[in-house]
């Protein structure tokens, strides 16, 4: 999928709808995400806050437990938003947690327009890497 076939205003609507949602008594700062499956469907997600902030959900964590529960897949698509609908980088932790569930060259909106997971997560060590290295240990017995 290219990022000229991507509705980004859609995904980002969805985004917003699920920002709605967050829950954060303690940061006030509300994040809605929103993702493409490779199936078609398009899932979404915000954070949860936790008086134990350590404890606190990503909008991107609920947003990959509601793609496994409805499912699984790969993410082909990514957007996440501020409470002012601006476009939101995600954390270093929630790039790692997206790579995981992403088909190769998923695309994010990012504040510095369409890039892929493998430009915001770049070397990123995954499920590829494991399989590859398994092929690699059964190739040389």
């Amino acid at each position: 999928m290219t990022a000229e076939e991507i509705d980004w205003d859609s995904l980002r609507a969805t985004a917003l709808e699920a920002m709605e949602k967050a829950y954060v008594p303690y940061s006030k700062f509300p994040v809605g995400v929103a993702a493409i499956v490779d199936d078609g469907r398009v899932i979404s997600g915000c954070n949860v806050e936790n008086a134990s902030y350590g404890l606190t959900l990503c909008a991107e964590c609920t947003l990959v437990s509601g793609l496994m529960m409805s499912g699984g897949g790969k993410l082909v698509a990514f957007t996440c938003v501020d409470g002012h609908g601006n476009a939101l980088m995600p954390c270093g932790r929630c790039r790692q947690l997206l790579f995981e569930h992403s088909a190769e060259g998923m695309l994010l909106e990012t504040v510095s327009g369409i890039k892929t997971i493998d430009e915001v997560i770049p070397d990123a060590f995954g499920p590829r890497t494991l399989v590859e290295y398994r092929e690699s240990t059964i190739a040389e017995q």
